[in-house]
Parts: structure tokens; C-alpha cells; sequence
């Protein structure tokens, strides 16, 4: 019988390779992974054009003023961020799915900016293929940011939460 680790490394490898139906099937044990490959990117291509949109009025704002000027502006801008964040933790997705802050959408989400997580302690869930999979730190600290919004699709690696480990 399979673990959670090796099913949710088989979703990564289905998701990855374009693979759109893997079907497993052993003496006590079948499990098969069907996966919607061009809808799971649809939707990421909307959720990433749309900040790519917003960003583009803020240029046309500065746009009169000689150009030197608004490339130096944002990388001014960049650096400090860079500088605060450079001793927080990035959890990242483990798997392709939907993120969702809570277990259910009656219930608390999980951890809120400001809360205070141990190793283990349960951070959100993501649901890939009809299983939700709960997400646990690895980290011990104080969550600073929620970097996705409650049922929004991920991608593998994709940024979810920045802590403070101090």
C-alpha cells in the first residue's frame, strides 16, 4: 500500500509530465489519478496575467517623466523588501492544487498574520485530484504574510505563507 508521500509524489510526477490518467492496482489497493491538465492551467494563466495587469496602469504613471526614472524607482522599492524579508521562511506548495485556508468553509482558517506555528502544526490545506491534503510546517515561528488568497489555485513551489522563524 502507498503512503501519502509517494501518492502525492505520483500527483507531482502526473501533473508535470502531461500524463492525463495513471491507474495503480495492487492485491488490497487500487488508486487511479486522473488529471485536468489544461483547465489547472487556464486558471493559473488568469491568476498570474492579472497582477501583470495591475502593474502595467502604475507604469504609464511615471511614464511622462524620462525613462532612467521609473526603472530606478521600482528598483529601489525592490531592494528593501528583499532586505526585510531576507530572514523569513518561505513555505512553499508541495503539490499543484487548490489552496484553502480552513478545513471547511464554516470553519476558522488555520493560522492568521501574527499567529505563532510550531513544527507540525497544520497550515492550510490544497486539494489535488479529490484528496485534500493537509499542509504542516516544517518551521517554528510567526506567520508575517498569507501570500495566497483562500481558493485559489497553486502551483508546485508556488510561495504560500512567509514566517518569521525568530
Amino acid at each position: 500500500m502507498m503512503n501519502q508521500k509517494e501518492i502525492q509524489d505520483l500527483i507531482k510526477f502526473v501533473a508535470k509530465s502531461g500524463v492525463t490518467e495513471v491507474e495503480i492496482e495492487e492485491k488490497d489497493f487500487k488508486i487511479t489519478i486522473k488529471a485536468e491538465v489544461k483547465r489547472i492551467k487556464e486558471e493559473q494563466t488568469v491568476y498570474v496575467q492579472q497582477p501583470m495587469m495591475q502593474s502595467m496602469p502604475q507604469a504609464p504613471a511615471p511614464a511622462p517623466a524620462p525613462a532612467p526614472a521609473p526603472v530606478a524607482a521600482p528598483a529601489p522599492e525592490a531592494a528593501p523588501k528583499v532586505e526585510e524579508t531576507s530572514n523569513l521562511i518561505t513555505v512553499k506548495s508541495p503539490m499543484i492544487g487548490t489552496f484553502y485556508r480552513s478545513p471547511s468553509p464554516d470553519k476558522p482558517v488555520y493560522v492568521e498574520v501574527g499567529s505563532t506555528i510550531k513544527k507540525g502544526d497544520t497550515l492550510c490545506i490544497i486539494e489535488a485530484m479529490k484528496l485534500f491534503n493537509e499542509i504542516e510546517s516544517e518551521v517554528t515561528g510567526k506567520i508575517v504574510k498569507v501570500l495566497i488568497d483562500d481558493a485559489t489555485p497553486v502551483e508546485y513551489d508556488q510561495p504560500l505563507f512567509l514566517v518569521d522563524p525568530s
